[in-house]
């Protein structure tokens, strides 16, 4: 017979985890978002700083055609995506790769496809300067804020330190501090993880398990499912010139490194149902074409249609609670402010 006590000792823990052989397989490999956002190394988070970084993060006048903000690319009501194949830049240009999302970025190892920027706070400041996107030289961004009065209280608030707050360097901050923020916990996946093993569906669990079985969860997993390593895109089969043109050899264009060709930081498949088009090339809309894709091409394995379903199915569950964000009134222009350039 079981102690009485160890019966009150086992109900106050409440379930146990270890009851479900899928769940602590999957608790090996991943782990759920946390409910709250983690700081920063180097750039403490505070109320201020973070609704500066919203403002920013909102602010068209960062471009030079006042038209574009963060937001158009990371739409944050698009799953921090902007569901094109690649972004709409200055003067009507393209950008080279698909955006990926912002939600959950803290939690990658590197920014961009190509990680070229070491985190958040770095990733900031390019597409500020990039000319094919915002097109804002480093000089112009500081003249342009200093240029809206309504921005000098609210970096004194934010940097309550600095004699001169309104700096690129601190602009960056700001908005990576907001990007922290942009999390999405208590995803299905989350729970189950939690050990709510109700809290994924049959066909969800099956998605799962080949998931894991299939070798899908050696570059896709830790707490992003995805997001924390590079891989060459094409493992065992290359997938074709519009998935992978040749032209762009990803990390490649960064270290300059022979083996480095073709490899592509592994994106987060956190709310991948919300942020179609896939790939960096942006060439699939169809989630279930990109899973069989990358069966194919990385893991040489031709799945079958209802592989693909319960797999895309799994998918599903990664999608979690989506960030409220209450849009900023941004200070007024004036009669000084700078102008947008045509």
């Amino acid at each position: 017979m079981i102690p009485r006590v160890l019966v009150l000792l086992a109900l106050a823990a409440g379930p146990a985890l270890a009851q479900d052989p899928l769940a602590d397989q999957a608790r090996m490999l991943f782990q759920p978002i946390p409910a709250t956002p983690p700081e920063l190394t180097g750039n403490p988070s505070s109320p201020a700083k973070v609704e500066l970084g919203k403002m920013l993060f909102f602010e068209p006048r960062l471009s030079a055609s006042h038209a574009i903000s963060c937001n158009s690319c990371h739409n944050l009501g698009l799953g921090g995506a902007d569901a094109e194949p690649t972004s709409l830049g200055h003067r009507w240009q393209h950008g080279g790769r698909n955006a990926p999302t912002v939600l959950n970025a803290v939690f990658n190892t590197a920014q961009f496809w190509d990680g070229r920027a070491k985190d958040l706070e770095q990733q900031a400041g390019g597409p500020m300067l990039n000319p094919v996107e915002m097109a804002s030289p480093a000089t112009h961004v500081v003249e342009q804020l200093k240029g809206i009065p309504g921005y000098a209280p609210a970096f004194k608030r934010a940097f309550p330190d600095k004699p001169d707050p309104i700096t690129l360097a601190n602009v960056q901050k700001a908005i990576a501090v907001f990007e922290a923020t942009l999390i999405t916990p208590d995803a299905p996946f989350d729970r189950f993880l939690s050990g709510e093993t109700a809290a994924l569906s049959a066909k969800q669990k099956a998605g799962l398990a080949l998931f894991i079985e299939k070798g899908c969860a050696a570059c896709h997993n830790g707490i992003n499912v995805g997001g924390g390593m590079y891989a060459p895109f094409g493992v065992v089969e290359k997938p074709g010139g519009d998935f992978l043109p040749p032209g762009d050899k990803g990390r490649f264009e960064v270290t300059h490194t022979p083996s480095d060709e073709y490899v592509f930081k592994v994106p987060t498949l956190r709310n991948i149902a919300l942020t179609a088009p896939y790939f960096h090339t942006g060439q699939s809309w169809d989630l279930r074409q990109a899973v069989a894709v990358m069966g194919a091409s990385q893991i040489g394995a031709e799945l079958t249609a209802d592989e693909v379903d319960r797999i895309t199915e799994f998918l599903t569950s990664l999608t979690g609670r989506q960030p409220e964000v209450v849009y900023p009134v941004l200070p007024p222009s004036v009669a000084s402010t700078p102008r947008p350039q045509p």
